[in-house]
């Protein structure tokens, strides 16, 4: 560049007086403002990265401000509990830094117009501050979208405000930088914006004591007490080598969750089988068997009474038989995806059969659960089997062409790294997934604990569905390792015929039973259209109905609540014309389901005995395979 003045002299005007928040957007004027104008946009090789972090190192050195970040960011004990990809989150920046060099008077402009609405904000905050000191009443302000500054202080105190607005608008400012950066291709673009999302999460205001009004007013109630609390709190998810989410203290399964009365009526070395027990004097003939994903605990399908989708099917004549998965060890490490096929499917839909005498069943997979139903159903099909009836999918999906931010994860990159774990260890550790999961909504799941945990010295919250959420499974390597490059890298069951299992080529659209199909508003694991995709996928017909809220808080989601969901009558070319034509509803779309899944399920009768002599009861529901650690 040809101005010569130092990073921090170039610094738009206004911004230096902004206290705390404009850390971040000075560190960044700093560095793009010591990089050489000649390395243009493209020049992202190995060797010009390496240049840009000499440079980085030595402006780290002069630069007091940026000494000192890189030092509270390798100092901070926090490091070993948040699961932030710190060296990605580098890349990151280093690559907006990089590509801003390609029109470095456009970056000025861009940073000098920040710049001027960090002042302007400033401006207002500290003028409605004068209005409310002369007995003026200021406007009332919006309610705060973010819940980060849900705090009245972030809207009434000038400072706070002030903070507040220029974090805000300097984080804007730089994922806008990141996704106007030229030449990068869709899956790079996503990587970027997703890394500066957690950089700008991770520099948030409220994640310091000396910022957020909340955390100084409980230490300053408590008389420190808070602040110790938080300390104690920090030093036991040192010792943990994890960040707490939940009272892991206040739940268990047989305890307080997985309630339903019922019988582990058969047992192999994959899985439990569950029979609930009736609790109406008549059921309908043709039971229901439910397949959960393998990566979390069947119990999610029967959490408390007030919220266990299985006393809900039981109570509506159902016949309900549930797959409880064992957690696997490196004892299991050759389980392959047939295996889980043979033994969690074929092997328990023969048990129903058998225990209840009825020659097809219906069958619901959720999540990954309802990945290996599609790949059993076109299996079967294959076969000329049909023993299954109507099918049920929950935010599940067969089409891995868009997955959302789960992506970033998936690369080839990091399915080799995922694939060398589980090749030393003999399985994937249970918390390398749920850390990936949490970092796709790290204000809820990451940051607001730590907040409360260490800011706030409270205990985790006291949450069913974060125990769940907390309480995983490994994975075993074979089956997991085909399943990560058959879905998520490849799509191969896209293509019909290209995945081949127990003898047949499969072929999705081969499925013809009667589909129920959910997928959730704000799920961010299974986008609501790719689970959308299965009504162009499969042969039969398909119900779709879309849920509010998430991957979890979509499905869970009893009558009574809050929830509300869409559906549409006609059938639709794609999943935005489905939703254009949808129809909202308020409640659960569980009454829906059952009205559906009833005109499928027979003339209610006696219902069956709890297991038989071929399959007599092993034990008591929640079984043995779900309390495994």
């Amino acid at each position: 560049m040809a101005d010569t003045k130092t990073g921090e002299d170039r610094r738009p005007s206004g911004f230096s007086s902004i206290p705390g928040a404009e850390a971040m957007l000075a560190s960044l004027a700093s560095w793009t403002a010591a990089m050489p104008a000649s390395q243009g946009a493209g020049m992202l090789s190995d060797a010009a990265v390496a240049e840009a972090l000499r440079q980085a190192k030595a402006l780290i050195d002069r630069d007091p401000l940026l000494k000192s970040v890189d030092s509270m960011w390798n100092a901070n004990p926090m490091r070993d509990v948040i699961p932030v990809d710190w060296a990605e989150v580098a890349r990151a920046l280093r690559i907006v830094w990089l590509q801003s060099f390609s029109d470095p008077a456009a970056t000025l402009a861009s940073a000098t117009a920040l710049g001027a609405n960090v002042f302007r904000a400033a401006l207002d905050a500290w003028g409605e501050a004068g209005k409310r000191w002369l007995g003026e009443a200021p406007p009332e302000g919006k309610p705060a979208n973010d819940k980060r500054f849900a705090a009245p202080e972030w809207q009434a105190n000038p400072v706070f405000r002030t903070l507040k607005e220029s974090y805000l608008l300097a984080s804007d400012w730089l994922v806008q930088r990141g996704k106007a950066s030229p030449g990068l291709d869709a899956a790079e673009r996503q990587r970027l914006e997703f890394h500066l999302r957690q950089f700008v999460d991770a520099m948030s205001p409220t994640l310091l004591l000396a910022s957020n009004p909340v955390a100084l007013k409980r230490a300053m109630e408590t008389g420190g007490a808070s602040l110790a609390n938080g300390a104690r709190n920090l030093i036991e998810d040192l010792q943990a080598g994890r960040l707490s989410m939940v009272d892991e203290n206040a739940f268990a399964p047989g305890r307080n969750l997985a309630l339903t009365p019922g019988k582990v009526v058969h047992r192999n070395k994959l899985v439990e089988l569950i029979q609930y027990t009736p609790q109406t004097p008549n059921v309908h003939a043709r039971p229901l068997l439910i397949l959960p994903p393998w990566i979390n605990k069947y119990y999610i399908m029967d959490m408390q009474p007030k919220n266990s989708l299985v006393d809900f099917l039981v109570r509506q004549g159902f016949t309900t038989f549930v797959v409880s998965w064992r957690n696997p060890d490196a004892s299991m490490e050759e389980t392959t995806i047939e295996d889980y096929m043979d033994l969690g499917v074929l092997e328990t839909s023969d048990v129903v059969r058998d225990i209840t005498g009825s020659e097809t069943l219906n069958v619901m997979g959720y999540c990954i659960g309802g990945t290996l139903l599609a790949m059993v159903l076109a299996w079967l099909a294959a076969e000329g089997d049909k023993r299954f009836n109507a099918v049920t999918f929950m935010v599940s999906l067969q089409d891995f062409s868009r997955v959302g931010d789960t992506a970033i994860f998936l690369g080839d990159g990091a399915i080799d790294a995922i694939e060398a774990q589980m090749m030393q260890r003999g399985y994937l550790d249970s918390r390398e997934m749920a850390n990936m999961f949490n970092l796709l909504r790290s204000n809820d799941l990451i940051w607001a604990n730590v907040v409360n945990n260490y800011l706030l010295g409270e205990k985790p919250p006291a949450f069913d569905l974060l125990y769940w959420n907390s309480d995983g499974t490994r994975m075993a390597r074979a089956a997991h390792a085909w399943y990560l490059r058959n879905t998520y890298v490849e799509n191969n069951l896209m293509v019909p015929g290209r995945v081949v299992l127990k003898g047949h080529p499969l072929d999705l659209g081969a499925i013809k039973q009667d589909i129920y199909a959910v997928g959730a508003e704000k799920d961010h694991i299974v986008p609501w259209d790719a689970a959308w995709q299965i009504t162009r996928l499969a042969g039969g017909k398909v119900r779709y109905i879309l849920g509010s809220s998430g991957h979890i808080a979509g499905i869970i989601n009893p009558p009574g609540g809050k929830g509300s969901y869409w559906t549409a009558e006609a059938g639709a070319e794609t999943a935005g014309a489905w939703k254009r034509a949808a129809v909202k509803h308020d409640g659960s779309w569980w009454t829906d389901w059952s009205a559906w899944l009833a005109e499928r399920s027979g003339r209610k009768a006696k219902p069956p005995g709890m297991g038989n002599n071929a399959h007599p009861p092993l034990c008591d529901a929640p079984g043995t395979y779900v309390l495994q650690k």
